[in-house]
């Protein structure tokens, strides 16, 4: 289960664009290569559980996360250029409470 108890140094990340065939497990490899990440969620359809192709993930060192978004912003993997871009902590919880996640 995802966690979201958001500390004031914390940042959510999201990143779009993800290779539907990538799970959370191979996500949090590429991120932990620049920084901790504290909590990662793939957002999946309800129904079929197939990966939406868009994730939410949790980096408690602010420094770290900006690494991350500027240093995997536009990279490739699995053959498709990630969108890594801080997120806006009101959305997100918006997002998460209508997927219920």
């Amino acid at each position: 289960m995802f966690e979201r108890n958001f500390k004031s140094t914390d940042m959510t990340i999201y990143v779009g664009n993800v290779n539907y065939s990538l799970g959370e497990e191979e996500i949090r490899k590429i991120f932990e290569v620049i920084g901790k990440v504290d909590a990662i969620k793939l957002i999946r359809d309800k129904r079929t559980g197939k990966s939406k192709g868009f994730c939410f993930l949790d980096m408690s060192d602010k420094k770290e996360a900006m690494e991350a978004i500027k240093t995997l912003d536009g990279k490739t993997v699995a053959g498709r250029n990630l969108r890594v871009l801080r997120a806006h902590t009101n959305k997100v919880r918006l997002v998460l409470a209508e997927l219920q996640v």
